[in-house]
């Protein structure tokens, strides 16, 4: 797996139910450059009307977007001195778009399982999108299960510790996370490529 370019290559998959946050937390992590809201590609589409600019390292969009089909970004980050490039796909969380994704899960090294802490729903979904992993992923593949939109104290209804005990059941690691205030997402992304790497 060794260029010059870079040391190890990981493809990782972000999956869950729709509006949990996926393509905010790749954006807060992978997005490099200002981005105007207005230019991005038509796989997005505005549900509401506010739009914020997209800035380097600390981007987050203030308005509900959701992926049509898949996305994916690319970020390379140095572990141990090596370097290790990221490529993370954002797969829709819409039902009707499981057959398109379904195949992503080939080749996948890591996937990262978010849930949104404020929506019970989005947190006992977790189990079918389990099964997905194990009908369609290899057996080897990394999971980390992410409880996003901590920053939300006052509406969270699922329980850190549940959450956590869950992960462990499973032999997963656990983190929460939020996109909006970058609470945790570098950690969540470089946790995930570690686990991979010291495989």
């Amino acid at each position: 797996m060794s260029t010059s370019e870079y040391d190890y290559l990981f493809k990782l998959l972000l999956i869950g139910d729709s509006s949990v946050g996926k393509s905010c937390l790749l954006l807060r992590f992978a997005v490099r450059n200002p981005i105007p809201f207005r230019l991005l590609r038509p796989r997005f589409f505005l549900s509401f009307a506010r739009a914020k600019e997209i800035y380097e390292d600390d981007a987050y969009v203030d308005t509900y977007i959701s992926t049509i089909g898949v996305d994916f970004k690319i970020r390379t980050v140095e572990l141990d001195g090596k370097s290790v490039k990221l490529q993370i796909w954002d797969t829709a969380g819409q039902e009707r778009f499981r057959t398109i994704t379904s195949s992503y899960y080939r080749g996948a090294h890591g996937i990262i399982i978010v849930y949104d802490v404020t929506d019970r729903e989005s947190f006992n979904n977790v189990k079918q999108w389990l099964s997905e992993i194990d009908r369609y992923a290899s057996d080897s593949v990394c999971k980390l299960l992410v409880g996003n939109k901590c920053d939300l104290v006052d509406s969270k209804v699922v329980d850190t510790e549940e959450a956590k005990a869950f992960a462990e059941s499973l032999g997963m690691n656990f983190l929460e996370t939020s996109a909006k205030e970058a609470i945790n997402v570098e950690t969540a992304f470089l946790t995930m490529s570690s686990e991979i790497k010291n495989k």
